[in-house]
């Protein structure tokens, strides 16, 4: 299977490994993921602060090659929501709770252009310990570690 991911992965914390993880799952140990990671220029409309493009890059490499995942996988720079997801031959595009609704937005654009529909896997957000979402803000205001852990 070829699988499809992107975000901006900084800093790349519990939900993230498991978006991650779970597109090299589906792609399979002979399949093939493609992580999209966002630019330097389109991370900058986060409302934290964002590592460049080559250390969260270095980041996500790093997390891969310590799973020992045998699947192929590249990045490529993602400067908009839809990166090469609207033309790509590919079979899965794995998305988090917050970003389905640009998954289905993607499936009618390629539609429109004559591709094929892509499954949309859905990973569910990984909760923090005080049972709220753990998000790139959360550990970013000082709320939470990447594991979802309350700083007192």
């Amino acid at each position: 299977m070829k699988v499809m991911v992107g975000g901006t992965f900084d800093p790349l914390h519990a939900g993230h490994r498991k978006l991650l993880s779970r597109s090299f799952e589906l792609a399979g140990p002979d399949g093939e993921v493609v992580i999209g990671l966002t630019t330097d220029e389109f991370a900058g409309a986060k409302v934290h602060p964002v590592r460049p493009y080559q250390e969260r890059l270095a980041n996500v490499a790093s997390f891969i090659r310590e799973r020992g995942y045998t699947a192929a996988w590249r990045v490529e720079p993602l400067s908009d929501r839809y990166g090469s997801a609207l033309d790509a031959d590919f079979d899965i595009l794995v998305v988090s709770e917050e970003t389905f609704p640009v998954a289905v937005e993607i499936n009618d654009l390629r539609r429109k252009r004559g591709k094929r529909r892509v499954d949309l896997h859905e990973i569910s957000c990984v909760l923090a310990e005080d049972g709220r979402r753990i998000s790139s803000t959360r550990i970013c205001r000082g709320e939470i570690d990447r594991q979802g852990r309350l700083i007192r």
